[in-house]
């Protein structure tokens, strides 16, 4: 399958994003891996947004002897601890507690609005969907709290750190790529968390429970986008809805800061409306922002399936749903398999990278010239030295660095210690577009003896080729065996690759 796109014009929660890709095909069998490894269930059904039917999940606590089972969200619906506090420190809009600050909303986007979330904690097996979406409860889930003052599926267990959320991910014998795209999505929402609170990644807390909703949702939507392995996923703009919410320190606009800080890494574009609500919830724009491509519209595809998953609340003029089509791709718009994106118009690999920059004036030029070979096995993809002309005047250099987001901090760090140098930035700079690139080994005739040369090739991902180049090392070398001009080994090398 060619092509996974979603249409974000009532933004995204973890809970929609597992119905609407369950809705479009994904086999809810994948999900097992996370039963197991958790202890909880995903409750598939089905309910209707202003006439369309759309695909209800919710995440619950195994059942427990008496048959009864157990919500498991954590979104203040369910009257404990962070309800205690009213608008507590802490709570993001999933319903997730990750560290001090996080807001809890009253006009949350799938509209939970307080109505029901003291009136108890046990559920019953009506599809009432949470959807991360901001402790809400939708207003056509709501019946059957009324009489319910049992205990609660959600103890007050310890919390969870971010390393420890990693290591239960580790933990479940996930495949490879799910494992890698759970951990990423994840640091996203730590990293989010960190930046907004002005901590460091290691000591974002999750709450007991938003630690497992977050994983239950941000697994399983990688384990059903693995099942329906498209080549490409993307997304038009994502409406992050309107208003305000309410924080541990005051009232913030809608979109929060933590969604702000996921979007800024992201591909895709934010958008306000089309409601006075919040609509876009962390969860579900670090899973966008890990799996998704921006577009500003439907690309050109042929519909093979299409679904539709709900959101909590009800609006009188937007259904509530996130919709995902899947297909194939028009003929140029075809893409191949890899954790690289790919351009729907260019044919070139969209790389996702980060930039460092440093200026220095004091590094001797040995170690400027090594600095190639030393940040490159720290994992440095290229480094650059551009002379500057600094402060009072003084001649210097700045080291530019390409890198990829796992290896940016220990090549920030080979920096600082090869240089001395007192600060690294970090620039704007998100993705880099590249070619697909293969060497061959030509052979290069010479009075009848031949000489083995390699050439780097560049092509687009149609495999067109548009560029060849010979390594210089390579030809000179056998421009120092047979006598003639480097210039003239590269000449018939790259010959030997075009033809």
């Amino acid at each position: 399958m060619d092509l996974l796109a979603f249409d974000g014009r009532m933004g995204a929660s973890g809970d929609m994003l597992l119905g609407a890709l369950l809705a479009a095909g994904a086999d809810p069998g994948a999900l097992a891996a996370v039963e197991d490894a958790l202890g909880v269930r995903y409750r598939i059904g089905e309910t209707t947004k202003n006439g369309i039917r759309a695909t209800d999940v919710t995440v619950v606590l195994a059942t427990d002897d008496d048959g009864t089972t157990y919500h498991s969200h954590d979104h203040g619906d369910e009257g404990h601890d962070h309800h205690a506090h009213g608008n507590e420190p802490g709570v993001n809009h999933d319903g997730h507690h990750l560290n001090d600050g996080h807001h809890h909303h009253d006009d949350s986007p799938h509209g939970h609005e307080g109505h029901d979330h003291e009136r108890g904690g046990r559920h019953d097996d009506r599809h009432h969907h949470d959807h991360h979406h901001h402790h809400h409860h939708h207003d056509d889930h709501s019946l059957g709290h009324e009489d319910h003052d049992h205990e609660r599926a959600e103890g007050g267990g310890p919390h969870r750190t971010y390393t420890e959320v990693v290591e239960l991910v580790e933990g479940m014998g996930l495949p490879d790529g799910v494992e890698a795209d759970g951990l990423a999505i994840f640091e996203r929402l730590g990293r989010a968390e960190a930046a907004v609170h002005g901590t460091d990644l290691a000591s974002t807390h999750f709450h007991e429970v938003g630690a497992d909703d977050a994983i239950a949702d941000v697994v399983g939507a990688a384990l059903l986008l693995a099942d329906l392995d498209p080549d490409r996923v993307v997304t038009t703009p994502v409406a992050a809805g309107g208003g305000e919410v309410t924080m541990a320190h005051g009232r913030y606009p809608v979109p929060p800061p933590a969604v702000v800080e996921i979007a800024e890494g992201a591909d895709w574009s934010l958008r306000g409306g089309p409601v006075e609500a919040e609509l876009l919830t962390p969860t579900g724009a670090a899973i966008l922002a890990h799996v998704a491509e921006g577009v500003e519209a439907l690309p050109s595809i042929r519909v093979i399936a299409s679904g539709y998953g709900a959101g909590d609340r009800d609006f009188p003029e937007h259904p509530n749903v996130l919709r995902a089509l899947v297909g194939e791709a028009n003929e140029g718009e075809a893409t191949s398999s890899g954790t690289a994106a790919h351009a729907s118009d260019g044919g070139l690999v969209r790389d996702e990278i980060r930039v460092l920059e440093t200026n220095v004036d004091d590094v001797s030029p040995e170690v400027l010239g090594g600095l190639q070979e030393t940040l490159a096995a720290a994992g440095a993809r290229d480094v650059s030295i551009a002379p500057v002309t600094m402060k009072k005047s003084r001649p210097g250099h700045l080291i530019s660095v390409i890198a990829k987001p796992d290896d940016v901090e220990r090549v920030a760090r080979r920096l600082a210690e090869e240089t001395g140098t007192l600060g690294i930035r970090e620039t704007g700079a998100r993705h880099r577009w590249i070619a697909e690139r293969e060497v061959r080994t030509v052979e290069v005739d010479v009075d009848g003896e031949r000489y083995e040369v390699d050439v780097k090739v560049a092509a687009d991902e149609s495999g067109a080729v548009y560029d060849v180049s010979a390594e210089y090392d390579d030809a000179a070398t056998v421009a120092g065996e047979t006598g003639l001009p480097v210039r003239e080994v590269v000449r018939r090398a790259e010959g030997a690759a075009r033809e």
